[in-house]
């Protein structure tokens, strides 16, 4: 019968789960006893990821590629299935564009069909280069549509368009977090992200590249603090859809965040100074207001704390 559940445990589908959040979240899923099919076509996923999950009675590993539909019974989906740093969604465009658009349309109808409660990881993204700082979910960003960061911006911004249209036309219960940067350990080493070429650089002793003059600020947020307010989402009530910013709001200067690996990896690597690359965004800092009033949530990580975890995460590999 469709929309029957068949388990004692909620079932949640996690696409992207093989990926650097998608893993985490499946791991926070299992603690708290859901029941998981973590769904990933390994293109930026990683198998041992979530290896140590493979034992578990709880959880399911599926090889697939959201861009084809999908049919299971489910309760709850969270779909973070992107790649979502600028080498790897700007490596084939067009699938990823591919992958927010028809993969939200796929979930979306998987979640009609069952009637399940469905989250989708946006991205602060969707604000392009932000003309209001810092960021609220009010604002509608300064996005350049035909840039070569669009495929993956405007791919985010049409999957929230997509959700509102299930949510206003199917009654669909939906849920909309925008992800700011997010680091930690099982970031891929190789994904161009600000955070692990500065710590890998650092430990190999290479040359640690900016590109502009380094006055651009981010703000950083630490990945067990990420998935705490993805969880705490899905159990909002179904009134809320969102959207909602996730970030750590203390903001740093690309260069202050340079100066503060080198000096926690106690490394004598040299700063060097490169162009900066087309619509990247001059500041980045989320307003987290409304994750405090409806989600009960503030980052609890400091900077220095989660960079140690990432370092020592990154001598390993």
């Amino acid at each position: 019968m469709t929309g029957q559940k068949y388990s004692l445990n909620t079932r949640v589908l996690v696409t992207g789960g093989a990926g650097f959040l998608g893993s985490h979240l499946c791991d926070k899923l299992i603690k708290e006893k859901y029941e998981v099919i973590c769904l990933d076509n390994f293109f930026t996923g990683q198998k041992h990821n979530i290896e140590h999950l493979t034992g578990s009675p709880y959880f399911e590993l599926v090889r697939h590629d959201v861009t084809f539909p999908y049919y299971v019974e489910v309760d709850e989906i969270y779909n973070l299935a992107c790649p979502a740093s600028p080498v790897h969604y700007q490596h084939d465009p067009v699938q990823t564009a591919k992958t927010s658009v028809h993969g939200a349309i796929n979930m979306l109808g998987l979640a009609k069909r069952v009637k399940a409660r469905i989250l989708q990881a946006s991205t602060s993204e969707v604000y392009g280069d932000p003309s209001v700082h810092p960021q609220t979910e009010h604002y509608w960003g300064n996005v350049n549509p035909i840039g070569l960061r669009s495929c993956y911006d405007e791919g985010k911004r049409c999957a929230e368009t997509l959700f509102f249209d299930y949510y206003r036309q199917h009654k669909l219960e939906i849920k909309i977090v925008r992800i700011f940067n997010t680091y930690g350990p099982r970031m891929h080493p190789n994904d161009g992200r600000v955070v692990s070429n500065f710590i890998i650089q650092a430990l190999r002793g290479e040359d640690i590249t900016i590109y502009g003059d380094g006055a651009q600020s981010r703000s950083f947020c630490y990945v067990d603090d990420l998935i705490d307010a993805l969880f705490l989402m899905m159990r909002t009530a179904g009134d809320f859809t969102g959207p909602v910013n996730v970030g750590n709001p203390s903001e740093f200067t690309i260069l202050e965040l340079a100066e503060k690996i080198l000096s926690l990896t106690k490394s004598r690597s040299k700063i060097i100074f490169q162009p900066l690359p087309q619509d990247d965004p001059r500041q980045r800092q989320p307003d987290i207001v409304l994750a405090e009033q409806k989600l009960g949530w503030q980052p609890r990580v400091s900077l220095e704390d989660g960079l140690k975890e990432t370092i020592n995460y990154f001598r390993k590999c």
